[in-house]
């Protein structure tokens, strides 16, 4: 799953729930069951969540979502190999904005 969200140091949850077309109550359900998810909050309880916060949710969706995984299945696979998981995310995230400019250039000709 590809999410763009421009270059900004830190995003509302509502940014990020839009993003993985998720409800902002599951963002935050995932933030009390995963301890890599750590979002910064401001004086009156709202996240703000950054770059790797971002990429941490992407891992999440990718198992949870796209994959399949229960809860606890993507918590133990996050804690036996979570560089090659990343690798592969962050090798298919690549792999997907490729696809997303040739489809640009296809539908141009």
């Amino acid at each position: 799953m590809h999410i763009d969200l421009g270059n900004k140091q830190y995003y509302r949850i509502g940014e990020v729930a839009k993003a993985f077309g998720v409800n902002t109550s599951l963002i935050r359900f995932w933030e009390k069951e995963f301890d890599i998810i750590k979002p910064k909050k401001n004086k009156k309880g709202n996240r703000l969540f950054r770059q790797n916060d971002i990429k941490n949710l992407q891992m999440i969706y990718h198992l949870v979502k796209e994959k399949g995984f229960t809860l606890s299945g993507a918590k133990k696979k996050l804690k036996e190999k979570p560089e090659k998981i990343k690798n592969n995310h962050d090798i298919i995230a690549r792999l997907e904005g490729i696809k997303s400019e040739l489809i640009k250039f296809k539908n141009q000709l």
